[in-house]
């Protein structure tokens, strides 16, 4: 076969050099024609169009082509041509044929029919060469680079976290833990419980759920950082919105107030939406029609719209007024509980019909690092709630002043025997600081429509589920 070298498809459609000698390679999606002509729809991945590949019979053997059936993955060096069916701008019509793989039509999973996501979930290796999970996983990798690209406009530091911890950030409890013990003979101390003397770090550790602790320390000696890696929950949550792996961005700024928090969340999720309007036309496209026919007009709607700003007790009043109403709801509602995604979903979706950020939650139901508000019992706690996700950033001001905090510690017995170094920031030189959690995965949902959080992640790790 001529050298000549590769043109990937996404740059070959836009080419207009119509006689060029070019060579493309991809995975056969469709293979159709009679014994005159020949037409094969080719993707490489690098769009969710395909390219038209024009065979002519005559100049080929029949049990040349005979390999090529669907899933096939193959080299082309052809002629462009002009189109003149619709759907294309540009075609190939092929010189040389080489078969790089075949793909065996009686045994290969993807053949052109529709298929369920939970079956697809069990072919995961594969599902990215549908048109669907190569959207979604093309728009992944856009989100990914709008986050850096947002953060390092704005002068922020990339900070790495450590995966591998001692300490638990929210207090839950629910962590995996990391051991090198031959859990078939494990040693006790005398009170029968674990000793970890012998184990690898000399203590127990488990993977983090947040990077946030470090990151706080980070922002008291840089000014502004994030973080932007995996963590991990140990929750026994079979739902559309939980995984046990997942991607975090979190940022922490120092000297910074409750409204430029705001005024950061607001600016961050907009600036994100926006690149994958003008970044991933295409993939947005085929997933409005295909998966979410409101996604396009949704995404535009919170780019152009300003977030309302909530107190929390002024949305239970809200809530409260809706079911006096007749509005029914499957969980109370009442001042001190933690909203469930469906009183967030009322909220953003039926009552104001547009982004919310809703602030100075009571302290109860948020973790022991916000800062109190002078009513004693509010913090300022900022979650921005979304439609169809319901909160889709968590964030708050952290309590700065080292009395504050052991106080509300000692009050919520939290063990910080580990925790030296981050209540070191409050003893040398603290300063008002801020921050807040994205879940990479919920703001995935948000873009592409997609109905399941375990399919915007390339191999989801859930209850009873490691495959890949």
């Amino acid at each position: 076969m001529k050298e000549i070298k590769r043109t990937v498809i996404v740059d070959a459609l836009k080419r207009t050099d119509y006689g060029a000698e070019i060579n493309i390679r991809g995975w056969v999606r469709t293979r159709r024609g009679n014994k005159n002509v020949g037409f094969i729809a080719l993707n490489d991945g690098s769009t969710i169009n395909n390219i038209q590949v024009v065979v002519d019979m005559a100049k080929f053997d029949e049990e040349q082509l005979k390999p090529i059936t669907t899933g096939a993955a193959i080299s082309v060096n052809g002629r462009l041509t002009e189109s003149i069916g619709s759907g294309q701008n540009v075609e190939i019509q092929a010189d040389e044929i080489l078969v790089y793989g075949t793909a065996d039509p009686n045994t290969y999973p993807l053949q052109k029919k529709g298929h369920t996501m939970e079956y697809l979930r069990e072919i995961a290796h594969l599902r990215p060469r549908t048109n669907t999970f190569g959207a979604v996983f093309r728009i992944r990798h856009h989100m990914a680079m709008a986050i850096h690209s947002f953060f390092h406009q704005n002068g922020f530091f990339y900070f790495h976290t450590p995966l591998i911890t001692a300490s638990d950030c929210e207090g839950a409890g629910q962590m995996f833990q990391v051991t090198t013990k031959n859990l078939y003979n494990l040693k006790k101390t005398d009170e029968g419980k674990i000793d970890y003397s012998d184990d690898f770090f000399g203590k127990q550790a488990s993977l983090t759920v947040s990077g946030q602790l470090e990151g706080e320390l980070a922002a008291t000696a840089l000014g502004k950082i994030y973080t932007f890696g995996p963590t991990f929950r140990a929750e026994n949550s079979n739902t559309p919105r939980h995984l046990a792996e997942f991607w975090m961005i979190e940022p922490e700024i120092a000297f910074i107030q409750l409204d430029e928090l705001m005024d950061l969340e607001e600016d961050f999720i907009k600036y994100c939406v926006r690149w994958a309007l003008e970044h991933c036309a295409d993939d947005l496209a085929f997933l409005n029609k295909m998966i979410d026919n409101g996604l396009i007009e949704r995404l535009k709607s919170v780019v152009e719209t300003d977030f309302v700003r909530l107190p929390y007790s002024d949305g239970i009043k809200i809530l409260e007024e809706a079911i006096a109403q007749g509005r029914k709801f499957e969980y109370p509602v009442y001042w001190g509980c933690d909203l469930a995604s469906e009183h967030e979903r009322f909220l953003v979706e039926e009552h104001f019909k547009c982004p919310v950020i809703m602030t100075d939650y009571p302290k109860e139901i948020k973790a022991f690092y916000m800062k109190q508000n002078a009513d004693g019992r509010t913090v300022q706690g900022t979650d921005v709630l979304f439609p169809q996700i319901g909160e889709i950033i968590g964030g708050s001001v952290r309590e700065e002043s080292y009395d504050k905090l052991m106080a509300r510690i000692d009050e919520l017995q939290i063990p910080m025997k580990d925790m030296w170094w981050y209540l070191d920031t409050r003893r040398f030189g603290t300063v008002p600081h801020a921050g807040f959690g994205l879940g990479f995965e919920r703001l995935m949902l948000f873009v592409t429509g997609m109905q399941n959080i375990r399919d915007v992640i390339p191999f989801p790790r859930t209850p009873n589920n490691c495959e890949f």
